[in-house]
């Protein structure tokens, strides 16, 4: 509990490359999301190489993080993989979450990034990328060592919980 309470959207960090036995565990941990009818509809694109990086602000507004992140996961969707026809966004959306949990257990920070629904980010990834036309981009991740520290909160809200009706 620890670490999902004390997770939190980081947009500095320090630039130094993530190890790839990391990289390998994080994944891991995205593999291991819940998907609907055991369909798994994802594929990951570790970015590295600054220079892709550092194209990324130029079709989305809000991603100059990743100019400073030691590298970032693109989360893509599976459409050829859907056992359950538009479930995929709810199984990308569980390993991305994976991603950012398992990255705060190792000491990183991480941002969630969306990319889909927006036409505009996701046509600027197919293109930098060649993603074929079954693959969609679906959210973004700077992954990297922190350069900023943010607080723990407390985001627990009696108002937002009903028992047996609304």
């Amino acid at each position: 509990m620890d670490f999902i309470l004390s997770r939190r959207s980081i947009r500095k960090f320090k630039g130094d490359k993530v190890p790839e036995h990391i990289l390998r565990e994080i994944l891991k941990a995205a593999m291991s999301a819940p998907s609907a009818g055991n369909q798994q509809p994802w594929h990951f694109i570790i970015i590295r190489e600054r220079k892709i990086l550092d194209e990324i602000p130029r079709f989305h507004q809000y991603s100059d993080s990743v100019k400073e992140a030691g590298c970032a996961i693109l989360v893509c969707g599976d459409l050829m993989l859907e056992k359950h026809r538009g479930y995929w966004v709810q199984d990308c959306s569980a390993a991305t979450q994976n991603i950012l949990i398992a990255a705060t257990v190792k000491g990183l920070g991480t941002c969630w990034l969306g990319v889909y629904p927006r036409e505009v980010r996701m046509s600027g990834f197919r293109n930098l990328f060649s993603l074929p036309e079954h693959i969609v981009p679906f959210a973004l991740v700077p992954i990297g060592y922190p350069a900023e520290t943010k607080p723990r909160t407390n985001r627990y809200d009696d108002n937002r919980v009903h028992y047996d009706r609304w």
